[in-house]
């Protein structure tokens, strides 16, 4: 017999961040404990600057997850990802794959890049995912080095994928 109170529906907006967002943007990159943590005011900036080719997502009205990207001055046809976050409560439900493509939608991207080490399983599967979803092709190659960064980071390696 089936229960007769249901669970409640959630009700997931995915949009453009708006400035005070920044501050949840900060938060969720905090509590992942694997992104790189910016400054506050860089979040804000980014709110600011690059809302554009952003989102964040809330599920009943609560900041759920967010991804920062823009396009390269070079490239204006490529998406750069730069951030992927998911808050831990929200995580495994689809919801960074539902934000990645409607940033890629929303921008109208052909091609989309990213920079991800080899220890991020959660975001080399959500890419090649994404590039599988898509049929497009995708790229993998070293782009910065231990050598290159002054505090020891891993090996950021750049997905290229495309067409979109």
């Amino acid at each position: 017999m089936r229960n007769a109170l249901a669970e409640p529906k959630t009700q997931t907006d995915v949009r453009t961040p708006e400035l005070e967002d920044g501050q949840h943007l900060w938060r969720l990159a905090k509590d992942t404990a694997v992104l790189d943590l910016n400054s506050s005011y860089s979040y804000l900036l980014w709110c600011r600057d690059f809302a554009d080719t952003s989102v964040i997502a809330r599920i009943d009205g609560e900041p759920a997850g967010f991804i920062t990207g823009y396009t390269r001055p070079e490239n204006p046809d490529t998406l750069m990802i730069w951030q992927v976050a998911v808050d831990e409560k929200f995580r495994g439900h689809g919801l960074a794959s539902t934000m990645l493509h409607e940033l890629a939608d929303r921008t109208g991207a052909l091609r989309m890049e990213t920079t991800i080490t080899d220890d991020n399983a959660a975001s080399n599967r959500l890419f090649q995912a994404f590039a599988d979803q898509r049929g497009a092709g995708y790229d993998r190659r070293p782009l910065f080095t231990p050598e290159m960064y002054p505090d020891g980071h891993d090996t950021e390696y750049l997905y290229e994928i495309a067409p979109l």
